[in-house]
């Protein structure tokens, strides 16, 4: 990949990290629960997943869910539903006590890295996204495993920077909220109702 391919990539992956999602949404969701550190756990499901989309496209199965109605809106729907049931159980979320909150901050790694890879995984309109997407950056006629992996290397490492270090320390300045009942409250109502906004769109958009 020629260097001014590379940099309209890096431009391009930039805004479409910089664009709000259920993959932003979880990221700030995380760091409140379990802080700024442990959050890299989701981020990296999430990464995973884009891996996977990428890895579906190159090999041709993207351009069969785009083309089969049924599939898409299989996976389409199961992603919306996925994404509603995780916001209203945040929305209906109870207060918890310090301590409560303090041994629900202990959630394992996996648990987000499987919740991060699903939330990202259950949205076929990725797929056609990476579709009309990844041909602009690759040349047919040179080999393509090297420019796949630049590729995906520079955008999961895009990704990685602009959810951890802008959305996950966006939610830092929520933190003090998460002290009161009052303000958990809050906060999980409003990050219940994204992750239902989200999951909506996705339906129905």
């Amino acid at each position: 990949m020629n260097p001014s391919v590379w940099l309209a990539l890096l431009g391009a992956g930039t805004l479409i990290s910089f664009t709000p999602g259920a993959g932003a949404v979880n990221t700030m969701s995380n760091a409140l629960t379990v802080g700024f550190r442990r959050a890299i756990w989701g981020i990296a499901g999430q990464q995973a997943a884009l891996l996977i989309h990428i890895l579906v496209v190159a090999a041709g199965l993207g351009l069969l869910v785009a083309s089969s109605p049924v599939a898409f809106s299989i996976i389409r729907y199961a992603g919306s539903a996925y994404l509603i049931y995780l916001g209203v159980r945040k929305f209906l979320a109870a207060p918890e006590p310090e301590e409560a909150a303090s041994a629900r901050s202990l959630e394992g790694p996996l648990s987000m890295f499987r919740r991060g890879l699903w939330v990202n995984l259950l949205n076929p309109k990725a797929v056609v996204f990476f579709l009309a997407f990844i041909p602009q950056f690759i040349e047919p006629q040179k080999p393509l495993l090297g420019q796949y992996g630049v590729l995906a290397g520079t955008v999961v490492a895009i990704d990685v920077l602009v959810m951890w270090f802008f959305y996950a320390a966006a939610a830092r300045s929520f933190q003090r909220y998460t002290r009161s009942h009052r303000g958990q409250k809050a906060l999980n109502r409003v990050f219940g109702s994204l992750f239902v906004t989200v999951g909506v769109l996705l339906a129905f958009a």
